[in-house]
């Protein structure tokens, strides 16, 4: 009798170990998820190990080179990279997978592969029918046609579509809740109502987490009723008040959800601050931390926006004003300016070891608590 119980002992742990071969993931990071006092010991371990370009690297989430990716990453070691339409036009499922497994082996720490599929009206690659029939279509399509079980649904879907191209973190969903239909945000948001997009935060992020795709809720504190930083300095005057009954309660329900990051728009809002877009605001980032009490990844929206570009004057300028705002993760198109920029701030203590140590150790420990370890790259082949 003891003998068979072994037995099955050892296949269950055999058809474990299968398991996390074929998805990437190791054992021990899914049996240790929870576990803090583990995984924040191999994240000061691999900090050690680490120079301090590197730790500057680690913060920047990068547009794509369309040309020597991986030579690039082999160079400075970023946090991750952003896939755009571009990246999947030309290309094929096969191919796609190919690229980034050339990119994850120039890591020495698992990238952030990340593409913004929300669905809708921002689609990067379902959009192309080599790599989908159809479109994704937006959650608040998705809900007219399934309800809540729909959501779930395209949610699980959707996240092992990204996964089996080598795709981990999807920069969604959006927790905007827009006023009416004239709003710049309406198209890309789930409904009018808070609490309906409070219901289908919590939904997408939890199930996001169940499929190990990296989360980030967007654009705090909320666009409402407002217009587009990509083009324009956005000023927002609506009350402490309108926000707290309105647009915060969708963030906070993905909060305790355990969403893995927040993405912070590039909007001056009056309220929180009236003299910093919020992407650079300590007062905001203060905000999310101690009265929201987000503990995971703060990333800006991307600092090539004229929104910001605009306020700070340069890339690079707007990048070191995040890290000091608190900010972790860093958008950006160009990435030689916005890296020299923090390599600089950093040797002329504009921004200190400390700052940088607390961003890295948040972007490892949210790796590692999906399973990205050092052997995935090698395992997503």
């Amino acid at each position: 009798m003891n003998k068979r119980i072994v037995c099955i002992c050892m296949s269950v742990l055999l058809c474990l170990t299968v398991i996390c071969m074929d998805t990437g993931t190791d054992v021990h990071a899914g049996y240790y998820e929870d576990n803090d006092k583990y995984i924040k010991q191999r994240v000061a371990d691999r900090m050690k190990e680490m120079s301090w370009e590197e730790k500057i690297a680690q913060m920047i989430l990068v547009k794509a080179p369309a040309k020597n990716a991986a030579n690039i990453q082999k160079q400075y070691q970023f946090g991750g990279y952003v896939l755009f339409g571009e990246d999947f036009e030309n290309s094929t499922p096969e191919k796609l997978r190919n690229r980034i497994y050339g990119i994850q082996k120039a890591s020495k720490i698992p990238m952030l592969i990340a593409v913004d599929e929300e669905g809708g009206a921002v689609v990067r690659a379902s959009r192309y029918r080599q790599f989908r029939s159809t479109p994704y279509a937006s959650p608040r399509t998705v809900f007219s046609a399934g309800g809540w079980n729909g959501i779930v649904k395209d949610t699980k879907d959707k996240a092992k579509f990204l996964k089996k191209l080598g795709i981990n973190t999807n920069l969604a969903p959006v927790a905007d809740v827009a006023y009416d239909s004239s709003n710049f945000i309406y198209n890309r948001s789930f409904s009018t109502n808070a609490a309906d997009t409070s219901r289908y935060i919590n939904l997408v992020v939890n199930n996001m987490k169940q499929e190990d795709m990296i989360s980030s809720l967007k654009h705090f504190p909320g666009y409402g009723n407002n217009g587009d930083t990509h083009t324009n300095l956005i000023h927002d005057y609506r009350s402490y008040s309108s926000f707290k009954n309105r647009d915060l309660k969708p963030f906070q329900a993905g909060i305790r959800s355990g969403c893995d990051m927040i993405m912070v728009s590039h909007n001056i809002v009056h309220c929180f601050d009236s003299k910093n877009p919020a992407s650079i605001s300590p007062k905001v980032n203060k905000y999310i931390r101690n009265t929201m009490g987000f503990k995971g990844v703060i990333v800006t929206d991307s600092l090539s926006m004229a929104g910001v570009r605009s306020f700070t004057g340069s890339e690079g300028e707007s990048a070191v004003r995040a890290v000091q705002a608190g900010d972790d993760l860093l958008c950006t198109e160009h990435y030689k300016e916005t890296y020299q920029a923090l390599l600089r701030a950093y040797k002329t203590k504009r921004i200190s070891k400390k700052r940088i140590n607390a961003s890295v150790k948040r972007i490892l420990m949210m790796k590692y608590r999906r399973g990205m370890n050092g052997r995935f790259a090698v395992r997503h082949r």
